[in-house]
């Protein structure tokens, strides 16, 4: 990868964070602002007001109620939910065809072929995801049989987008028992042979981040969920 392919696959991601990570985490955040989307816990109401806000107000309860959602649970699942469509579209050419497999591409670090499941973070799969992938890359392993193609064991890989290997939950360590598992700086190394590219990746997001100013839109979501803990009996 030349760095003029390097600046232009950069480039398209952060377009990509601010057209469809950004535009869906607004779009959560609208709905965030109405209380019908929460079913609160009114006996801890009180208490995480006061942790929050110092009192006891239908603000301080919004805010208990929203900073979770939009700074926590909402973003990082539309990352996960974006991964696979972040990927094709950043490295086009990279998609596979294979069933159950999300791309293709050669290694830089043993020049094979890799067909590769991709997860978001370290701990975003649970027991049944574990089944799910491994009867994917069993799939690969009979395809390759039926059709005499050269593809070991380990050319069917996890790729995990950040985080480390010592962050991996028990699920991903249960499938490197049989198929390699790449984690974060190493995942993006081989897929890219750059050993810079996951801290630029992470940096590119970062400018995006800059450019956008949320204060406002998250100031007004909370005011609307005041006003209808306000209107409700449900505190």
């Amino acid at each position: 990868m030349t760095e003029a392919e390097k600046q232009e696959i950069l480039t398209r991601a952060k377009t990509f964070f601010i057209d469809n990570i950004v535009a869906n985490h607004n779009n959560g955040l609208e709905k965030a602002s109405h209380l019908s989307s929460y079913n609160p816990n009114p006996f801890l109401a009180s208490y995480l007001a006061q942790f929050i806000g110092g009192d006891n107000s239908s603000t301080s309860i919004a805010k208990a109620l929203i900073y979770p959602r939009v700074l926590g649970t909402s973003i990082n699942t539309i990352f996960g939910n974006q991964v696979q469509r972040m990927m094709s579209t950043i490295f086009a050419g990279f998609a596979s065809t294979t069933a159950g497999i999300d791309i293709e591409f050669i290694d830089s670090t043993d020049n094979r072929r890799k067909y590769c499941q991709l997860k978001s973070g370290p701990n975003t799969i649970n027991r049944d995801d574990v089944t799910t992938i491994k009867n994917h890359f069993r799939g690969v392993r009979n395809l390759a049989r039926t059709n005499h193609l050269n593809i070991n064991i380990d050319d069917m890989i996890v790729g995990v987008l950040y985080g480390d290997d010592d962050s991996l939950s028990g699920h991903y360590k249960d499938i490197s028992k049989e198929y390699p598992v790449y984690v974060g700086q190493d995942f993006w190394t081989r897929l890219t042979g750059d050993e810079d590219f996951y801290n630029e990746l992470i940096d590119v997001f970062a400018e995006a981040a800059e450019e956008i100013d949320s204060r406002e839109a998250l100031e007004n979501a909370i005011n609307n969920l005041a006003s209808e803990i306000d209107d409700s009996d449900i505190f």
